[in-house]
């Protein structure tokens, strides 16, 4: 198969689809890696480091898409590469088509098989492709809402972790999945005042056994969420619906009953955000206040360092892309039930249901494509 990696051209968006050593892997099954130049300089890695992994280096983003039969990426298409995308091509990246109706549109239009890193799904009901960046925006998401709790940056003026004497900031976490237990590892870790909510209550028993004596465990709802919106200073969203849109949970009204300088961090914004306040902004931009409180809504907030972001989303995804080079995308994913649900759009079909249901669009069963084997995978 002919392996195409473009280069990030989403805003400061310096990750990449593929490592020197993942390139090694598949060239010496025979594969071809063909990456556009620079595509790994911001992740630390040199178009030298490629060829001599075996790959070829392609001058800009037009020449990788025409060449590959799989294109391989970090986040979903931009306007600006729409049109490169190819009849029949197998695009393998974050897509969250239910936050981008024109993006959904778009690949409808171009025919592609998009197969997305976000529904990967075991038989667990874990998403493989999407926990290492959960983890990754889960401790970021603390790291980052410390900074701007900071008064020049327009926050409360609080050291999360606080000091002998004077009272850590409270941290409230909508979510106890892998976003939500990560941020409150990290802020458990630096001192602060801990809730995480959940509407499972077998998953708040859990945390409620692993994790430390600073993080309180409570049952998600709207009342229990207003109840603590006048006494915390950080809120982070961690709500994920696999493949859907995310739900609000803090509604526009909620800003008025927190304090001046409280701050939002929403890591669910790239599947329309759990905080309806919240749109995505970027690295260069990263917040803006409404309402006296800070919203920080960076939709890639992995990107902000690349390094430790490449190599844990690579470890994950490589497996599967070698699955799909060795056998093509039909025998890989009738083999391989896990690669079948990160199937979303096929030739124009769209054929993950939470897709079609955020745009009321016809639902199309897997079996159109990949023969009578879904029992069997």
């Amino acid at each position: 198969m002919i392996i195409g990696v473009p280069k990030e051209i989403k805003n400061n968006e310096n990750r990449v689809a593929l490592t020197p050593a993942g390139t090694q892997e598949l060239v010496k099954r025979g594969h071809e890696v063909y990456i556009q130049t620079t595509a790994g300089e911001g992740s630390g890695f040199l178009d030298d480091d490629y060829v001599a992994s075996g790959a070829q280096i392609l001058p800009d983003i037009q020449s990788t898409y025409a060449k590959a039969d799989m294109i391989m990426k970090v986040k979903e298409p931009i306007e600006e590469e729409y049109e490169l995308i190819k009849e029949d091509q197998l695009v393998f990246t974050y897509f969250h088509f239910a936050a981008y109706e024109d993006l959904t549109k778009a690949m409808i239009k171009s025919k592609s098989i998009c197969l997305a890193y976000e529904t990967v799904e075991r038989p667990d009901k874990s998403l493989p492709l999407l926990v290492p960046m959960s983890e990754v925006a889960g401790r970021m998401a603390i790291q980052e809402g410390a900074k701007y709790l900071e008064k020049p940056l327009q926050g409360r003026g609080i050291l999360l972790g606080g000091v002998p004497g004077v009272r850590p900031a409270k941290v409230m976490i909508l979510g106890g999945g892998v976003v939500g237990t990560n941020a409150a590892k990290m802020a458990a870790g630096m001192g602060a005042d801990v809730t995480i909510m959940d509407v499972n209550l077998q998953r708040l028993r859990y945390l409620d056994d692993v994790m430390p004596a600073n993080v309180n465990t409570f049952m998600s709802s709207e009342y229990n969420i207003r109840e603590m919106l006048h006494r915390v200073d950080l809120i982070v969203g961690a709500v994920l619906i696999p493949g859907g849109k995310a739900p609000h949970l803090v509604t526009r009204d909620m800003l008025k009953e927190m304090r001046p300088g409280t701050v939002l961090v929403d890591v669910a914004v790239d599947q329309g955000g759990c905080i309806e306040t919240c749109k995505p902004t970027t690295h260069q931009d990263p917040t803006y206040i409404i309402d006296d409180v800070v919203h920080y809504c960076v939709a890639n907030m992995p990107g902000a360092v690349p390094y430790t972001s490449t190599l844990a989303l690579t470890n994950a995804t490589l497996p599967y892309a070698i699955q799909l080079a060795e056998k093509g995308w039909v025998k890989a994913c009738q083999d391989n039930r896990e690669l079948a649900l990160g199937l979303n759009i096929i030739k124009g079909d769209v054929v993950y249901d939470a897709v079609a249901d955020a745009y009321g669009y016809d639902h199309v069963p897997f079996e159109k494509y990949l023969g009578n084997v879904w029992d069997k995978i």
